[in-house]
């Protein structure tokens, strides 16, 4: 087939713009040979399991799954009876941007409560963690937490562990949304069991396609009494991979010679390189004072911007991404793996003309 596309382009609308990972490419492709026993029983797939026993401790389970949406709601399904509750941010994608699925096909209850930096805290748990045993409210028997969170902030092993244990002392479990916890591990320092399974998370959405992968996302239960039934839940919830191997093939190229890490921090790195940029364009005066902010701390792989809306559209149509709150001129500026210097650059070029236009 004739290839549709300028190969040359690059957006910073998201992560998931970016193609697959070339090592993860040559993976699928070596998996591809022969025959192996279908949905799950490969050996591919055993030795996700072996290596996410490693990383996560002798007690965590993998259930590969194909996107993010499906491992959330699963997860959270499996936490709860379908009279629970989750609380979580009202920035939280569970709750913006997965079309209700999590209430809809789980039937479970979403709590939010707003959140300045898309992080929560114990004290934030608390206005929503109450009505236990009161038939008129749904049960709050889960708590959902993002790292990194939708406003790129993280959340640090210690914040994890105050959260886990205000959520276990209430009969709460606690789950992440681990869209990008690459990009957290990487830019924390840390090892992914460090916020999350010496943490006190008991279940995890393991993140893939928005570090290189071609639809790939898992499911780690980190306590397996806290989430019986996935083996069924995810044949149920249309999740059960009948060519498993390529899906665990794919994760273990994350895994295996670090690839998922330093694709990780190489976007990291490109984000702060762009945040830099910007501050420079306005510490040196070549863009009024005045034209440009930012409404987040830049922590991974992800600038929040505020800018004039005029002036955003304008950018927008020759370097593609999203408005966050168009009422507030915030813009989200993502990088991803495959994100280079020279991009960048461009992007900052881009973003100065149209500024001091």
């Amino acid at each position: 087939m004739t290839r549709l596309h300028d190969t040359t382009y690059r957006g910073f609308a998201s992560d998931n713009y970016a193609g697959v990972h070339p090592e993860v490419l040559q993976a699928i492709a070596d998996a591809n040979e022969g025959h192996q026993i279908s949905y799950g029983e490969d050996q591919y797939t055993e030795r996700l399991a072996d290596v996410v026993r490693q990383e996560f401790g002798e007690q965590a389970e993998v259930f590969p799954v194909f996107n993010g949406t499906g491992a959330n709601v699963l997860a959270l399904t499996a936490l709860m009876p379908r009279w629970g509750a989750v609380i979580a941010s009202g920035t939280a994608h569970i709750h913006t941007d997965e079309g209700g699925a999590p209430e809809r096909v789980s039937g479970l209850k979403l709590f939010t409560v707003p959140t300045a930096d898309g992080k929560l805290t114990p004290e934030l748990i608390a206005t929503e963690a109450f009505g236990w045993g009161d038939e008129h409210r749904a049960q709050p028997l889960a708590v959902s937490i993002t790292n990194t969170t939708e406003l790129g902030t993280l959340y640090t092993p210690d914040e994890v562990r105050a959260i886990a244990d205000f959520a276990h002392e209430h009969g709460m479990a606690l789950h992440l949304d681990g869209a990008r916890v690459w990009n957290a591990a990487a830019a924390l320092g840390t090892s992914m069991r460090a916020f999350t399974a010496d943490a006190g998370v008991d279940i995890l959405s393991l993140g893939g396609t928005k570090n290189g992968l071609l639809g790939a996302e898992a499911i780690v239960v980190l306590d397996p009494a806290k989430a019986p039934g996935l083996l069924y839940l995810r044949k149920m919830n249309m999740q059960l991979a009948s060519k498993m191997r390529f899906l665990s093939a794919q994760l273990l190229t994350l895994f295996d010679g670090g690839l998922g890490m330093r694709s990780a921090s190489h976007a990291n790195a490109m984000a702060a390189r762009l945040r830099a940029g910007l501050e420079r364009m306005l510490a040196d005066g070549s863009v009024p004072a005045d034209s440009l902010g930012f409404s987040q701390a830049t922590e991974a792989n992800a600038v929040f911007a505020v800018l004039d809306n005029a002036v955003a559209d304008r950018i927008r149509e020759r370097v593609r991404f999203y408005d966050w709150d168009r009422a507030r001129g915030e813009v989200r500026w993502m990088c991803a793996f495959d994100t280079t210097e020279g991009d960048i650059d461009a992007f900052l070029a881009v973003v100065r003309e149209e500024l001091a236009r």
